[in-house]
């Protein structure tokens, strides 16, 4: 056993003692293959006995050859290294998409093993990160439909993310931890691995986002509303991307709330290293990122510069607003009816506003270009209204601009009004009205980006994000089970 010891560098503090009665006298020497045995045979009946404890992991340092095999050993606690799996619904190009993927670049970052999975990945419209290798992907369902007839796309999405949940029980091992991110009812499929915990992100309740105009809607959404809360509610850990989400959680899930469920907040991030220092030429450019639908409001950006017409001389000073421009920019999918026909909705407004020639579209861009448009610009303009975060006004921050966004929702906790930039009333002439300040005082636009970046740096960069998400996810395993 000491010819052992000394060639696995195992020292008197090795995992054979205090196991049971294991004594060096019990032990008689073995060759390779029997050494191997016996540490697989002694953690599988550890393994029989307890729950999964990440802490018991696997020696990855060691090498694989000769003598030395493998060796369990017991980690430190804080340095666990964890098997993680994320599961979204669609690996697009979006703000809850971009949290997904700084989730895994993070995770991954800490040494932990990340795999994503999804029920529709087009690797030509997607995140860089995701067709890079940091991080797997793995597509489950793909054939499965968005909708019927443009129908029922609520349950077409809880048939997709159903099989993804489904594909990884049955074809992957247990994972520590798995993040479930948007749709909840794979939480009470994945839980049925006694080991593996569940944190799930909640970026909105989907209650509040679906329409209940009809009596027949009503009837195909009560359904999957108690299905949301009480799928929702068995989450090992519950996380919202704003004070303000969580307070909305709160109102909708009265159960959840009665019975003490309360989510934590984590803020998605940026990475403020992407971007550029920012250059001094003066580009009287107003730029919109947002993808193309209804509820992201875009119509108040081409209403707000098309007003900027009607201001008069003593608020802009006889400025020639012939060289201002707007461009609008932001995720596009062709198999959406919606985004189809709200880019042909803007374009129409643009032309009835007389203001076509001066307004871009530009769909899909990838982040070099999105970055590229934000060098360029003079401030960004965030429409929604009651927005439950909202990434694009952090995006524009940490590219050192600043930022006109609605008095509401998410960019209230991000958005320093006066400081970082202007917090309006959603309609076009509180919009125009800063916008022609940053028209008039392109050095305040300047210290404005400067106090931005600042801003950001300190409160919502992805470093800071990792930091956090990770003890969550780490602090979840570890928990025993009663």
């Amino acid at each position: 056993m000491e010819r052992y010891r000394s060639k696995m560098g195992l020292e008197d503090s090795s995992p054979f003692q205090g196991c049971g009665g294991w004594t060096k006298s019990a032990i008689m020497e073995f060759n390779d293959w029997g050494y191997f045995l016996l540490c697989a045979n002694l953690k599988a009946f550890i393994d029989s006995l307890l729950s999964f404890d990440p802490l018991f992991s696997l020696n990855e340092n060691l090498p694989r050859t000769g003598q030395s095999f493998i060796c369990w050993k017991m980690a430190k606690k804080g340095s666990s290294k964890l098997n993680i799996a994320i599961i979204h619904p669609d690996l697009g190009i979006g703000g809850a998409e971009r949290l997904v993927v700084d989730a895994a670049v993070e995770l991954a970052s800490h040494g932990h093993k990340v795999h994503v999975f999804t029920a529709h990945h087009d690797q030509n419209r997607c995140f860089e990160e995701t067709i890079s290798g940091t991080f797997p992907v793995t597509v489950y369902g793909a054939f499965l439909p968005r909708h019927i007839f443009y129908h029922l796309h609520a349950l077409c999405a809880y048939l997709r993310c159903l099989f993804v949940a489904v594909c990884v029980l049955v074809m992957w091992p247990s994972f520590d931890v798995i993040l479930a991110d948007q749709v909840s009812v794979v939480i009470p499929l994945l839980k049925l691995k006694k080991s593996t915990k569940v944190l799930f992100y909640c970026h909105f309740p989907d209650l509040l986002l679906a329409q209940h105009t009809t009596i027949l809607r009503r009837i195909y959404r009560k359904p999957i509303d108690f299905i949301e809360e009480m799928t929702t509610g068995i989450a090992d850990k519950i996380l919202v991307n704003s004070k303000f989400t969580a307070s909305m959680f709160a109102k909708t899930f009265k159960r959840l709330h009665a019975r003490g469920v309360q989510p934590a907040v984590l803020y998605p991030a940026v990475n403020v290293n992407q971007f550029d220092e920012p250059t001094n030429s003066y580009k009287l450019n107003f730029l919109s990122i947002n993808r193309f639908e209804k509820k992201k409001n875009i119509d108040l950006a081409i209403l707000a510069f098309s007003m900027l017409r009607t201001l008069g001389g003593d608020v802009l000073q006889g400025l020639n607003l012939a060289e201002a421009s707007l461009t609008i920019a932001g995720g596009f999918d062709k198999r959406l009816k919606e985004n189809v026909e709200y880019l042909e909705e803007l374009r129409s407004l643009a032309e009835r506003e007389g203001v076509s020639s001066q307004v871009n579209f530009i769909t899909s861009c990838s982040t070099a270009e999105r970055n590229a448009l934000l060098s360029q610009c003079l401030c960004v303009l965030y429409t929604p209204k009651d927005e439950h975060f909202g990434i694009v006004p952090l995006e524009a921050m940490a590219a050192h601009k600043p930022v006109i966004a609605c008095n509401s929702g998410g960019p209230v906790e991000t958005v320093k009004d006066g400081v970082t930039g202007f917090l309006c009333e959603g309609n076009p002439r509180e919009f125009s009205l800063a916008m022609a300040k940053l028209i008039q005082d392109p050095q305040m636009a300047q210290r404005m980006g400067t106090e931005a970046r600042k801003h950001v740096t300190e409160s919502f960069s992805t470093k800071i994000f990792g930091q956090n998400l990770n003890q969550y996810l780490v602090d979840i395993a570890r928990t025993k089970r009663d």
